[in-house]
């Protein structure tokens, strides 16, 4: 099963639409606080819909609490709009965690150099990031496209 990381996730429509999609495929959601919302918020349960009893999910109090979860020898990858190797030149395998930023910055520089990054390219001129929930999805099935969609991922 992959796992999603949202670091310091701040719009709870976006986490509440993760979660679904998640929940969707079978890929575990990890949160790293703080929250840029209540865990408990309307906002989020809704756009969750009724997806939560699916999903395998962790809350982490903070960075570090992550990281000393984090099993050893675990593939994490960053997904950034800063660095130049694209999410599809990677060979995903089960179990990666694919970790996304806050939606107003991005993962922070002490964060993303500490795994390998890739990127999801944005060939128009009209847009600094796509929407994180749509990053997301976008990383998350090509990894899962990788590995055959199969239920081991």
């Amino acid at each position: 099963m992959f796992k999603v990381v949202l670091y310091q996730p701040e719009i709870p429509q976006n986490a509440g639409n993760i979660a679904r999609t998640c929940a969707a495929t079978g890929a575990a959601l990890h949160l790293v606080r703080p929250l840029g919302f209540q865990w408990n918020s309307p906002k989020l349960r809704r756009a969750g819909l009724d997806y939560w009893p699916a999903l395998d999910y962790v809350l982490h109090d903070s960075w570090q609490a992550f990281l000393g979860a984090l099993p050893q020898g675990s593939r994490v990858w960053a997904f950034s709009s800063k660095v130049p190797r694209l999410y599809t030149e990677v060979q995903y395998r089960p179990g990666d965690y694919l970790l996304f930023g806050p939606e107003s910055r991005g993962l922070p520089p002490e964060v993303l150099g500490r795994f390998p990054s890739v990127t999801i390219p944005m060939p128009g001129q009209g847009g600094r990031s796509l929407n994180l929930a749509v990053a997301v999805g976008v990383g998350l099935y090509e990894a899962l496209r990788q590995v055959g969609f199969g239920a081991e991922a």
